[in-house]
């Protein structure tokens, strides 16, 4: 019997503070399985400490996070985080993967074939060798995409993954994220890159200091938005906005 989604993951009235400081402030939001889900925001609105939040490698000062699953291990398991710097082990792109299979439980006879698999799927068969920490840095994200795609996830949250990647290499994560969408994995991603959103997304949520202004379609978000401030970032009116 196959094992039940792990989906929804609902939050009620979530905050989050560090130093006295609100970081994200009563947050409420479900997030469902299907089409990919883009968090959209300018530069300090919250991104990245909700992603964390939603991963499970933050706590809430306050509120509920839970996911319909309710094994804390089957949950961590059929999740994956990538973020915008990522960590490489000081050993092959092959064994980076091979490690992310140990971890996950993995019988040992299967860990390589597995992850020379997950490496042709991004592109990486032909650097499986190679110390992962001399490769590019859109090489060390598809490396990183890897690892995730290694494990099958149910879901994959995705912090800025090409924010520090030239156009070319943006356009080889895309891809890969694409692939992921394709292939059944419920993709979340943090990014102020607007067209990237179009690109990728169908469904936006819009954070500003912290909170949920809109919730919306790609297509009704970028075409109608609901809020003035939504429209602003949009326009590029916002402090520190990306484009």
């Amino acid at each position: 019997m196959s094992e039940r989604s792990i989906l929804p993951l609902r939050l009620e009235d979530v905050v989050y503070g560090a130093d006295g400081q609100a970081i994200i402030e009563g947050v409420t939001l479900e997030i469902a399985s299907g089409p990919s889900t883009m968090i959209v925001g300018a530069n300090g609105a919250g991104k990245s400490v909700l992603m964390r939040l939603m991963h499970g490698l933050l706590t809430p000062t306050s509120g509920t996070l839970a996911w319909s699953e309710s094994d804390p291990a089957s949950v961590r398991r059929r999740q994956a985080m990538v973020f915008q710097r990522p960590i490489m082990l000081r050993r092959s792109a092959l064994a980076n993967v091979v490690y992310a299979l140990a971890l996950a439980g993995v019988a040992p006879h299967e860990r390589e074939a597995q992850a020379l698999q997950a490496l042709d799927e991004v592109g990486l068969r032909s650097v499986a060798n190679r110390p992962a920490r001399v490769l590019s840095g859109g090489e060390q994200q598809r490396l990183a995409l890897a690892r995730a795609w290694a494990l099958h996830p149910e879901v994959l949250f995705l912090d800025e993954p090409t924010a520090s990647l030239d156009p070319h290499a943006t356009r080889e994560i895309e891809t890969v994220i694409k692939a992921f969408d394709a292939a059944g994995t419920k993709i979340v991603m943090a990014t102020h890159n607007l067209g990237q959103a179009r690109r990728l997304g169908d469904d936006v949520i819009y954070l500003q200091s912290g909170r949920v202004l809109e919730r919306n379609s790609v297509e009704l978000f970028f075409s109608q938005p609901a809020t003035p401030e939504a429209a602003a970032f949009i326009k590029g009116e916002l402090p520190w906005f990306g484009s």
